[in-house]
């Protein structure tokens, strides 16, 4: 089944500002929460697919990927694949570092640039590897306390058995023939003197003779990497770190390309995160919020805190613990956690329950026990007298 576009899932215009889409975010979040709406699948379905659809449109990078690629830009292999091309920095995520825009430029602009370009590199005979993108999963707990995780990496690493070079051991590259190590040729055509990356070499200005039995001259092979990740407490979704050389490995002993890891923050079924602030809503009985108590809620840090009621709360109310939101990264601060209080109205009454609930109806003048609802049926009142004159 094709999924919504995240646009649609949000209710907002594709020109839509952070502000407009974080609150579209938060109304529909409240709406459609596991708590709010326990045991319904549909709701819960809903309260993911507009958690997904925000975690990519709030974020800059992966919102531009999205606008050019839609859906295909976080398809097999997670954000990076489609988008591979667009604001990877030099070389691009996972393949362009090593051929990738700079040949394809070369190929179109070379004729015209004299193959400077090309004869600097190919002299030399290495080239460096491609940066590569990951995406990691945590909880939000983990992001409060930070964590340190194994990541492992599908790459290409510097082959071993020929220290990286291409050549069999005892061997070593020779300046192509062709070319004679400049790594271009020239032909003329007509008018013009045309110059073309050397197809010998393919730019490398060397060739091997003997390349190596295991990588078979390209001096690095095909293996996963295992690192170890540090992510700081406090960290974001969407957050990109960049583990420098931590790449694919260049060709013939060229430098390696970066690591760019992408932190993705799972929902958290109690709290809603914003920026460094938590938000939960807690059901709160009739009684309580009436003549006022206390309510204990638990914390990101796992631990509980209890919190004074006063009594004639209404639903909606917020109550600020100053200090016991997230952690704040590269701080010792914390922000701030709130409590929305939702009046549950009581179910399965005993009889006496009634009768005593009946006896204080009765006793009570409405207007001072319920001053909303008395006010708002007053002007109702108020409308019909005018719409009969």
């Amino acid at each position: 089944m094709a999924k919504k576009d995240y646009y649609q899932v949000l209710g907002v215009d594709k020109k839509a500002t952070a502000d407009e889409l974080k609150k579209a975010y938060r109304k529909l979040a409240m709406k459609y929460h596991p708590d709010k709406n326990q045991g319904d699948k549909d709701a819960e379905h809903k309260f993911k697919e507009i958690s997904e659809a925000y975690d990519v449109l709030k974020d800059e990078q992966k919102r531009a990927a999205y606008d050019r690629f839609g859906h295909g830009a976080f398809e097999a292999g997670g954000f990076g694949n489609a988008a591979r091309g667009a604001g990877a920095g030099a070389g691009g995520f996972g393949g362009f570092g090593a051929g990738g825009f700079s040949d394809i430029f070369e190929e179109m602009f070379g004729d015209f640039m004299g193959g400077q370009q090309g004869a600097r590199r190919g002299g030399e005979g290495a080239r460096r590897g491609g940066d590569i993108s990951h995406e990691i999963h945590i909880s939000l707990e983990e992001a409060f306390s930070g964590k340190e995780i194994n990541v492992k990496v599908p790459t290409w690493q510097g082959c071993a058995a020929c220290d990286g070079s291409g050549a069999e051991k005892g061997t070593k590259a020779e300046i192509c023939d062709t070319c004679r190590g400049v790594g271009r040729i020239r032909a003329q055509q007509g008018f013009f003197t045309v110059e073309r990356t050397c197809p010998t070499c393919g730019g490398a200005g060397q060739t091997i003779k003997t390349p190596c039995h295991v990588c078979g001259g390209a001096g690095r092979n095909r293996q996963e990497k295992t690192l170890r990740v540090t992510v700081p407490a406090g960290i974001e979704d969407g957050t990109r770190m960049r583990l420098a050389g931590e790449g694919e490995a260049g060709m013939r002993g060229g430098p390696s390309g970066d690591l760019y890891v992408f932190v993705s923050i799972h929902p958290h079924r109690f709290f809603q995160r914003e920026a460094s602030s938590l938000y939960c809503r807690v059901p709160v009985p009739i009684h309580t919020v009436a003549l006022g108590g206390m309510i204990e809620v638990p914390t990101i840090d796992g631990k509980r805190i209890k919190v004074s009621i006063p009594a004639g709360t209404q639903t909606g109310q917020q109550f600020r613990l100053k200090g016991k939101g997230m952690s704040i990264m590269r701080s010792p601060h914390r922000g701030d956690m709130f409590v929305e209080v939702v009046v549950e109205t009581p179910v399965n009454l005993t009889k006496k329950q009634k009768e005593l609930l009946q006896q204080f109806s009765g006793d009570a003048p409405e207007n001072k026990t319920n001053p909303q609802s008395s006010g708002f049926f007053d002007k109702v009142k108020e409308l019909w007298e005018d719409l009969k004159d």
